[in-house]
C-alpha cells in the first residue's frame, strides 16, 4: 500500500452526503474547514473517506451532537468575556462550554479519567 492511500473500499456518496450534513450542523462550512478540530488528514480534507473512517465520523459527530441537545435542555449561567479577550472557539469547544459539569466529569470517569472538584 502506498504512503496516504486508504485501507479499504471508499465510502458511498450516502455516507459523504450525511458526513458533511452533520459537520455542517457542527459549523464547519466544509471538509477542508473541519480539517483540524476533526483531525482529519490531507486525503480526508479533500472528501475522500473509506467505509470505516465515515461511519466513525458520523458517530463521533452524531454524539456531540447528543450531548451538545442534553446540553440545551439543562442550561448553565455563563459569565459574558470581554469582547476585545475572545479567542477563536471551534464548534466543538462551542458545544462541551454548554455542557454540565457533572456530564462532563461522569464521561471523562468513564473513560478512565480520575475527576476532582476545584
Amino acid at each position: 500500500m502506498a504512503f496516504g492511500q486508504p485501507s479499504g473500499p471508499p465510502a458511498n456518496a450516502k455516507q459523504v452526503k450525511e458526513l458533511l450534513a452533520l459537520l455542517n450542523a457542527a459549523g464547519h462550512s466544509d471538509f477542508r474547514d473541519a480539517r483540524g478540530p476533526m483531525g482529519f488528514n490531507q486525503r480526508q480534507a479533500a472528501g475522500k473517506f473509506t467505509r470505516d473512517e465515515a461511519d466513525d465520523f458520523i458517530a463521533q459527530l452524531q454524539e456531540w451532537a447528543e450531548i451538545a441537545e442534553a446540553a440545551d435542555a439543562v442550561p448553565t449561567p455563563v459569565a459574558p468575556a470581554p469582547q476585545a479577550m475572545k479567542p477563536k472557539v471551534t464548534a466543538a469547544e462551542k458545544s462541551l462550554k454548554s455542557v454540565p459539569s457533572e456530564v462532563l466529569a461522569a464521561e471523562l470517569q468513564s473513560r478512565g479519567w480520575v475527576v476532582l472538584e476545584p
